[in-house]
């Protein structure tokens, strides 16, 4: 009689609850899919909002990553052995969406770690080799991790364009808010981050960023563009009372609420509001490539995987930024 021995990994998966588990089946690449060996991953607010019950998912968390290839199943072997981060939006390939370049928004996608896909908190993921991007030699793994969220603050640029002559205020000092100033702060324009905790403005406020804690802000609608990236529920109604009449409104914060809002400012003022998700890979890893974003200010601390509990204890914590697991 042949006993097949199942090959297993560590995993950090929830279902109802936290569990670390060393013996979860490992994934086998599709067709044209690539098994990555991770090395380090991000928690993200998302990872804590899905232990909250947000999405409903169950499985592997995480979608933040750095990895290397193992293993491609298909003819493509480019990306073997090389170090890689990863899109976490899985598209069909086949519909209107995905073969005009918004696989984001196929209409039966799966997300990585959040909707139908298992994420990166193990010791190996599988994904697309088309979500996969190689991580330039002279960026450290610390630093790469950032470039999934970091993509998404480059997504504003690719929204709307952003005139040297602007006044841009971002709202948020969290990790997006941040790694959006940096990004913002790149181009000509007047861009000022506003915040509640000084110690995190001043992390921007070294990188060359006007900063401001919200205390001291004047409520007049001055600004041409206002990201909204505080995580709160009350940031939207904040904005629009600071954009200019004809200005634009940047949603970065991905709160539900049944709060009954006003929109007839909106109307009135003639807002352009523009939700704002994921974003382009590319020029995120150049700018880490070119070192003209610091994003190691944003690390709280590093875990390894045996700590994942507390790991995900002080990602709760009020004040702390980044927290890495080191797989």
């Amino acid at each position: 009689m042949i006993i097949w021995k199942l090959k297993t990994m560590r995993a950090i998966e929830f279902n109802n609850e936290l569990k670390i588990t060393e013996n979860y089946s490992m994934p086998e690449p599709q067709k044209g899919e690539a098994l990555i060996k991770i090395i380090i991953a991000g928690i993200c607010n998302t990872d804590i909002e899905i232990t909250k019950g947000y999405m409903g998912f169950s499985g592997i968390l995480g979608h933040e990553f750095v990895g290397i290839v193992e293993k491609i199943n298909g003819t493509d072997q480019e990306l073997l052995n090389h170090r890689v981060v990863g899109e976490i939006n899985c598209g069909c390939r086949c519909c209107e969406y995905c073969l005009t370049g918004l696989e984001n928004h196929c209409p039966t996608r799966t997300v990585v770690g959040i909707f139908n896909r298992n994420g990166c908190f193990a010791d190996y993921v599988t994904l697309p080799l088309k979500n996969l991007h190689k991580v330039p030699e002279n960026i450290s793994n610390q630093e790469a991790v950032f470039a999934e969220p970091l993509a998404a603050a480059f997504e504003i640029l690719d929204q709307i364009q952003i005139k040297p002559t602007d006044k841009v205020l971002i709202l948020g000092d969290g990790k997006l808010g941040l790694l959006i100033s940096f990004v913002l702060n790149l181009t000509e324009a007047e861009i000022t981050l506003i915040g509640k905790h000084q110690e995190k403005l001043d992390i921007a406020k070294n990188q060359n960023v006007n900063t401001n804690l919200l205390s001291d802000l004047s409520i007049e609608k001055i600004y041409d563009v206002v990201v909204e990236a505080t995580g709160s529920i009350s940031g939207f109604e904040l904005a629009q009372k600071l954009v200019k009449p004809r200005g634009t409104i940047v949603l970065k914060s991905t709160i539900a609420s049944e709060k009954a809002l006003n929109l007839a400012p909106i109307v009135i003022d003639e807002i352009k509001i523009i939700g704002s998700r994921c974003g382009p890979f590319k020029p995120a890893l150049s700018a880490l490539e070119k070192n003209l974003i610091d994003v190691t200010p944003l690390i709280s601390k590093e875990f390894n995987f045996n700590q994942a509990q507390e790991a995900f204890k002080l990602s709760k914590t009020k004040g702390i930024l980044k927290i890495l697991i080191n797989f």
